[in-house]
């Protein structure tokens, strides 16, 4: 089975929705969530600044299928790691990684030097998944970053286990 990454197009909006609401599944029975946030819809995902990148993977001479995707916002002059999703059966084939080493690539690319993300941070495959890609807890130390724990605060994540920043530099 071969893997490649590519930017997303239009048309795999449908699939990045799909890829969230199964990996989603994951966190949704580690913490018995009753209620978790939806995914974002594509029309949202499309309107934000910044990329999307995504995972396909095909047996030889077969159709690629989607089977994750990394979301990139680019806002205020920061890189923000916004969501990383890979299909649960897909899971443990270092394709999060690829994922995440090719934002790092692009967004090093895009000009800048730094690239945050907000997780877990005692959920295996969130903080230490991240530090073993290189990043490092840190504060959130400008308007945007403390937008983004404030949005958390609402959506009352922190009930599920500690939140925190990370950074990577670039």
């Amino acid at each position: 089975m071969t893997t490649s990454v590519r930017a997303a197009r239009t048309e795999d909006a449908a699939a990045l929705e799909a890829i969230e609401v199964a990996a989603d599944t994951l966190l949704i029975g580690r913490f018995s969530a009753s209620d978790w946030p939806p995914p974002t819809d594509a029309e949202e995902r499309a309107s934000l600044p910044g990329f999307v990148l995504v995972a396909e993977s095909a047996e030889a001479g077969e159709v690629p299928t989607l089977v994750g995707f990394v979301h990139v916002l680019e806002i205020d002059g920061h890189a923000h790691l916004e969501q990383l999703s890979v299909l649960p059966s897909f899971g443990r084939r270092g394709i999060g990684r690829r994922l995440v080493d090719t934002a790092l690539a692009e967004a090093r690319h895009r000009g800048h030097a730094l690239i945050t993300l907000r997780t877990y941070a005692d959920v295996p495959w969130n903080a230490p998944f991240y530090a073993s890609c290189g990043f490092i807890e840190s504060e959130p130390d400008s308007d945007f970053h403390r937008r983004l724990v404030a949005t958390e605060d609402a959506l009352e994540l922190a009930i599920h286990g500690r939140r925190l920043q990370m950074t990577a530099v670039l």
